[in-house]
């Protein structure tokens, strides 16, 4: 059974003028319009196509990929505005994507951009979009272990950090002071879970696990003293900004590294520099 609003791989049933009929299964016949059908291809191959429905209800078949896909979230622009709700572009030839006045949090404006949900309409079986994001998100209880690798989109910054959808489900959160460079809003990260919080919100950190973001950077700052003659001035009392601009990394993971070189006494410390021992 063909999935509407996803890439369903079909097989070609018959060529015509205008495109090419694939087989949806059960004697249905799908439409890819000509202008999209991959060049050299004959009835029995099959291609990969998004499936979705026109304006007229007829299902169609595009190898334009879109901007998102039904259950997914995405910051899409407003093409246009009627008394049908508000249109955006969403990566398909010739198809917009409607956000109704009811799925509206407040009036769209054309130009403007927006974080919307995609979702399947019940009642009329057309791909339509919501602002209202809240009402998709966290109705699934997140089961993640420590480490699990996910992805994120960044919808907003708070004193603390960044807050993040991640993987189209849950609602979840970067720290600030574990970031080794700003966030930008509608921007995709991936990322470790950290932990699961009893609310079901998510606490995770953008790069590797711990273990290895430390390793690594430990290897880095012993290569930039060898490299400076044993010494250098950026210590676990500098500032973030400095960290990050030498060592692209969070204070937090600089001072674990520095922390478990010193240990290992392979370095030592003093209050305006790191010297490597044995140098």
């Amino acid at each position: 059974m063909i999935k509407i609003g996803q890439f369903n791989t079909l097989k070609i049933a018959k060529t015509v003028d205008f495109g090419v009929y694939l087989d949806g299964g059960d004697g249905q016949e799908i439409l890819l319009p000509a202008r999209f059908v991959p060049e050299g291809v004959a009835p029995g191959d099959e291609v990969e196509v998004f499936i979705y429905k026109d304006s007229e209800d007829r299902i169609i078949a595009t190898t334009d990929v879109p901007y998102a896909k039904v259950g997914e979230f995405a910051y899409l622009q407003v093409s246009q505005v009627n008394d049908t709700g508000a249109f955006l572009d969403w990566g398909i030839l010739g198809k917009d994507l409607l956000v109704p006045y009811s799925q509206q949090k407040s009036r769209m404006r054309a130009g403007g951009v927006y974080l919307v949900y995609v979702y399947l309409d019940d009642a009329s079986g057309r791909i339509v979009a919501s602002a209202k994001v809240e009402r998709f998100l966290g109705n699934t209880v997140p089961e993640y272990r420590p480490g699990a690798e996910v992805e994120c989109l960044v919808t907003g910054e708070t004193p603390i950090g960044y807050t993040v959808i991640v993987d189209n489900l849950h609602r979840g959160m970067i720290y600030s002071n574990e970031l080794f460079r700003p966030l930008e809003e509608q921007e995709t990260v991936r990322a470790h879970v950290k932990r699961v919080r009893p609310d079901g919100k998510i606490d995770l950190r953008v790069g590797g696990a711990a273990k290895e973001r430390v390793g690594s950077l430990s290897d880095s700052i012993l290569n930039t003293l060898r490299a400076n003659g044993g010494r250098m001035a950026v210590t676990d009392k500098s500032s973030p900004d400095e960290i990050r601009a030498h060592f692209r990394c969070s204070k937090k993971d600089f001072k674990k590294a520095v922390g478990a070189l010193y240990k290992a006494r392979l370095i030592g410390l003093s209050a305006d520099a790191i010297e490597l021992l044995g140098h």
